[in-house]
């Protein structure tokens, strides 16, 4: 039995269905009971258990062979990383008390970065599944493809793409979430000892240009990049309603300074299939007037 958490997911939801299709049993880990019928038809066996509470969690992982651990994302964290650090506490005191066969938890590119930002919150988690005596894969993704969806609007109606990442030719590494699902399929059901690292990324790195032209090609129409100046993405990102920007400003610098990267940068890292015109044509579509 695998229990799989934020399986109504992207990462989680492809990473379940690769299981099933294997004839492998899935037990779906839900924190909305309304989303479990739909896992249940499936032929999941299916439990409710918020992140936060670690007697659900550890019901939902005993008796398991694996457990995949996906915890939800704070884009706004508090100063401290509270929100993240209660979550990462429930999670290993589970883990704990359930003693799944072994862990794959889904990390970051930039979970070993040296300065503080958005992702520090991975890294936090990394640290207390390291201090398990359960054999743990820590599986370390690039950048979502799929983050384009916020793009997709300005491209199609005025043919600009506001661009955080920067220089505009710079390339970065990114991958699409089917690929990250799909090799933690494989990994999970992989016998391991200890700790290992994986670290995945796309068949080749990706600048803003490649982004705005793969929207052009889709789109039939010029698609031009504009970078987004750096002194302006606090007073942007506070009007947008965020309360602490601190950490995202950082995590931004970390990508265009280059101090948030892989280990052995792209030379270690496992090369998922999916290309990025494949990505952003199903994304406008998904988003089709």
């Amino acid at each position: 039995m695998y229990a799989i958490t934020g399986i109504t997911g992207k990462v989680g939801g492809e990473l379940a269905r690769a299981l099933l299709a294997a004839g492998q049993p899935v037990r779906a880990v839900v924190r909305d009971a309304d989303k479990g019928p739909e896992w249940a038809a499936r032929g999941c066996q299916v439990t409710v258990a918020e992140m936060e509470d670690a007697e659900a969690l550890a019901r939902a992982f005993t008796g398991t062979t694996a457990a995949f651990i996906l915890p939800p994302s704070e884009f706004d964290p508090a100063p401290g990383y509270s929100e993240a650090r209660e979550v990462i506490d429930s999670i290993t005191r589970a883990l704990q008390t359930a003693r799944p066969g072994r862990v794959l938890s889904l990390s970051t590119i930039g979970a070993d970065a040296v300065h503080h930002n958005l992702l520090t919150q991975r890294t936090l988690l990394e640290a207390a599944l390291r201090r398990l005596d359960l054999p743990v894969t820590l599986l370390r993704p690039a950048w979502f493809m799929e983050n384009a969806a916020w793009d997709v609007a300005a491209a199609r109606d005025s043919g600009v793409l506001h661009s955080f990442l920067q220089p505009a030719d710079k390339a970065f590494p990114m991958v699409a979430t089917r690929d990250i699902g799909r090799l933690a399929a494989r990994l999970i059901q992989e016998e391991w000892t200890g700790l290992r690292v994986v670290e995945l990324e796309g068949p080749r790195r990706v600048s803003p240009n490649d982004l705005a032209q793969a929207f052009a090609t889709v789109l039939g129409r010029p698609v031009e990049v504009r970078t987004i100046p750096r002194e302006s993405w606090e007073t942007l990102f506070r009007d947008q309603g965020m309360r602490n920007p601190g950490p995202r400003v950082r995590m931004l610098d970390g990508f265009n300074e280059g101090w948030i990267e892989f280990a052995a940068n792209s030379a270690g890292s496992v090369k998922g299939p999916t290309e990025l015109a494949e990505v952003i044509a199903a994304l406008v579509t998904a988003q089709a007037p």
